[in-house]
């Protein structure tokens, strides 16, 4: 296995010591694994996409100014 040094804000650093008795590497080393297959499946998603990043770019911005219209109803 390798190893990895990560920096945190000294805020959550504080918090963290409050519960030593969490194995935090553990929840860290969980949330990379989730956060990594969510990506891979978007990868597998949008590996024959022929949208360039300019279009999808201009979704995204038409999705978030629904979504912010929504919220504002």
């Amino acid at each position: 296995m390798v190893n990895m040094t990560l920096a945190i804000p000294a805020e959550l650093h504080k918090l963290i010591r409050k519960h030593d008795e969490i194995k935090w590497s553990e929840v860290a080393r969980k949330a990379m694994w989730e956060h990594a297959k969510r990506l891979e499946i978007m990868d597998k998603m949008l590996r024959n996409s022929k949208l360039t990043q300019e279009e999808v770019m201009k979704i995204s911005d038409k999705i978030k100014q629904e979504i912010a219209r929504k919220h504002r109803q």
